[in-house]
Order: C-alpha cells, then structure tokens, then sequence
C-alpha cells in the first residue's frame, strides 16, 4: 500500500472519527455505550493488525523500529482498556461528586488522545519522509551505474 493511501485512509478515519464525536453529543447514554463497545472493538482490532504487520515483517534490519512502534500501539491499546474499565465503573457510581470527578478525567484522557494523535500525525509524516529519502538514496548507486 502506498503511503498516499495509508494517509488517505487516515484522512477517512479522522473524519469518520470527527463525525461520531459529533453525533455522540445528541445521542442517549445506551446508544453511546453502543458506540463506545464498536470503538473498542475497532481499537482492539487495530491492536492485533499491527501486530500482525509487525510478525509479518520484522527482518534484522527493522526489528527495533518496527518494535518500538508496536510497544508505542500496544501501550496505547492498554490506555483505551483503561478508558474502558473507567466507562464500565461509571454505570455504578452514584455519588455526583464522584461522577464529576471522573467526567473531568474522561475529558482530560480524550483531550490527551487527540493530543497523541497529532503527535503520531507528525511522527508518520517524518518516517514517512524519512523512507522516501532512504529509498532514494539507496536507488542513487543504481541509477549512476545504469545512466
């Protein structure tokens, strides 16, 4: 896949994510919980792509970097089992404080979310930058000895 479509997909996913936020703002707290449990599945979903992608993959040569950026997903897969466990605590709190208190956490862990996405955007943006560059320095030796 080129990385046009790998950003293009990305471009899709923000949107779709943008417009679930969206309409979650209107929507009863059972269809909320509806669309919370497909997030996590999507999540979850990705989690074990990658992984995958990285078994798939990994040589001498990328071991480290291709690991990193695993344990970079699989720690944020862990985060989101937290949000998780915090939405399923929730339907048995019934102090208001309390309830207060874990809504100001939520919004702070959504708002750190998006923040670490903007962060991955520009990591992508730089490895990717960073492979075109590899691949054309390593195609140099080539075309010098063909033209």
């Amino acid at each position: 896949m080129s990385y046009s479509t790998q950003l293009d997909a990305l471009q899709r996913s923000v949107a779709e994510a943008k417009a679930a936020v969206e309409t979650a703002g209107t929507e009863p707290r059972d269809q909320l919980r509806q669309r919370i449990d497909q997030a996590q599945a999507q999540v979850d979903l990705g989690a074990q792509d990658a992984a995958q992608h990285t078994e798939q993959h990994a040589g001498p040569a990328n071991t480290g970097a291709r690991s990193k950026w695993a344990q970079m997903k699989a720690d944020a897969a862990a985060e989101m089992d937290n949000i998780k466990a915090k939405v399923d605590e929730r339907d048995a709190q019934l102090d208001a404080d309390l309830a207060a208190d874990d809504a100001a956490w939520a919004e702070r862990a959504a708002s750190d979310a998006i923040g670490y996405a903007g962060w991955a955007v520009d990591n992508a943006r730089l490895a990717v930058l960073d492979a075109i560059d590899a691949r054309a320095f390593a195609d140099e030796p080539a075309k010098a000895t063909s033209g």
